[in-house]
């Protein structure tokens, strides 16, 4: 359960959260005197995780023709993103403060046309005691920026948006799948 703006409560997505003390709902990264804290994962136990992401860039018909025709100035963007949602996604740790530094096993970054755009994916794995939807929804999000930064002379127009954790297998949690609507 959350709480909302108005104190009324309302049902997370997952159905799930970290616990409840005193009516309100205790987070995991925020210690009983209120202060941020890293979440101690030692006594969990390591499983097999893996999370799936996706988002989204749209721009111009320019600037969606120059990449498809491969005649971006800076480069293939699409290899870039590709390469720097992988880099981001084992830099998670350094990026935001409170995630664990991982072990990964596998980033994959798919980029998928679409009418005024393109879809990012990424899915990453491993093998430990707390899992990676930061590690995909990071990957995700430097991929965007990634685009945008290498096709931004023709189209400073570009929209990143709807970056959101898709799937996620593993871990005490277990299975989750994003439910539109």
């Amino acid at each position: 359960m959350l709480a909302s703006k108005s104190g009324k409560v309302e049902k997370e997505r997952s159905g799930k959260v970290s616990g409840k003390v005193s009516g309100k709902v205790k987070l995991s990264h925020v210690d009983e005197r209120g202060r941020v804290k890293m979440v101690d994962v030692g006594a969990k136990a390591v499983t097999a995780r893996e999370a799936v992401a996706r988002g989204s860039i749209t721009m111009s018909a320019e600037a969606l023709q120059l990449i498809r025709r491969g005649d971006v100035a800076k480069g293939d963007p699409l290899q870039a993103a590709r390469l720097a949602g992988i880099l981001a996604a084992k830099q998670t740790s350094s990026l935001i403060p409170l995630c664990h530094p991982l072990p990964l096993t596998h980033v994959g970054i798919d980029l998928t046309p679409s009418k005024n755009g393109y879809v990012i994916e990424a899915r990453v794995r491993t093998t430990a005691q707390t899992g990676v939807e930061m590690e995909a929804l990071t990957a995700v999000s430097i991929a965007a920026l990634t685009i945008y930064d290498m096709v931004k002379a023709v189209d400073k127009e570009m929209v990143i948006g709807e970056i959101r954790l898709m799937e996620k297998s593993g871990g005490k949690s277990g299975h989750y799948k994003w439910k539109s609507g």
